[in-house]
C-alpha cells in the first residue's frame, strides 16, 4: 500500500470510529480505546505497550518536574523510585503523600521511606513499597 492510499485509509477510518482517549464499549461490546482498536480480541502488541510506557515514563517525570521543583536535584535512583511510585498511584495518588514529600525536600530520606511503607499503599502493594523505600533511603537500585 502506498503512502498516499494509506493516509486516504487513515483519514476514512478516523471518520468512521473517531478518536476516543479512554476505553469504551463498541456496539458489539468490545472494549475499545484510540481509532476502533478492539481491546477484547486484539488487545496490544509488546511494541505497542513498550511505546505506552515510554510516553507514560515522560508524562509521569515531567508531572514530578512540575509538582515538586527539588525533583530534579535528587539522585538519578531516587527519581526512579518516586517515577515507579506515580505511576502506580497516579499524580494526585502520588501528591497525597504530604510528609513523604515534605522529607523528600528536606534531604530526610528515612522518614520519606518509613513514610511511603506506613500506608494503606504499601499494605496494597507489598514487595513493591518494599523496594521502593530502600531506594528511597538508600539511594540505590
Amino acid at each position: 500500500m502506498t503512502p498516499e492510499i494509506r493516509q486516504k485509509l487513515k483519514n476514512l477510518l478516523v471518520q468512521h470510529e473517531s478518536y476516543r482517549q479512554f476505553p469504551y464499549s463498541d456496539t458489539t461490546g468490545h472494549l475499545t480505546i484510540g481509532i476502533g482498536r478492539n481491546l477484547t480480541d486484539r488487545g496490544v502488541s509488546t511494541t505497542e505497550a513498550f511505546a505506552l510506557l515510554d510516553e507514560d515514563i515522560v508524562y509521569f517525570t515531567s508531572k514530578l518536574n512540575h509538582y515538586l521543583p527539588f525533583f530534579a536535584d535528587l539522585s538519578e535512583n531516587r527519581q526512579i523510585a518516586l517515577v515507579d511510585m506515580c505511576f502506580n498511584l497516579g499524580v494526585q495518588g502520588f501528591l497525597a503523600f504530604e510528609e513523604m514529600i515534605a522529607a523528600l525536600k528536606a534531604g530526610d530520606y528515612e522518614k520519606a521511606a518509613d513514610e511511603m511503607l506506613n500506608s494503606k499503599w504499601s499494605e496494597q502493594v507489598g514487595e513493591r513499597a518494599t523496594c521502593l523505600a530502600a531506594i528511597i533511603r538508600t539511594g540505590n537500585i
